[in-house]
């Protein structure tokens, strides 16, 4: 391997590492809604259930707020389908 490649290859493992980071401290950033903001929000999800707007008064990083997302989706999907 010449210098040249090892740079290259150097410089993608950096940049891999960077957006991961970036990435880890995004989806882990704390919920900085206000109280307010919570309620209205749950406010919002009331016609998708009670069980759903009762979540949005927790505090939930983005990553948690993606998982009940995929989580619903499927739940939803089962439902379209009669697999329940």
């Amino acid at each position: 391997m010449t210098t040249h490649a090892f740079g290259k290859y150097l410089l993608i493992l950096c940049l891999v590492a960077v957006v991961s980071l970036v990435g880890y401290s995004v989806m882990n950033a704390p919920d900085r809604r206000s109280a307010g903001d919570k309620i209205g929000d749950a406010i919002n999800e009331l016609p998708s259930g009670v069980d759903k707007a009762a979540r949005q008064l927790e505090d939930r990083t983005p990553a948690d707020k993606l998982s009940d997302a995929a989580k619903d989706a499927g739940d939803d999907l089962k439902k379209a389908t009669n697999q329940e």
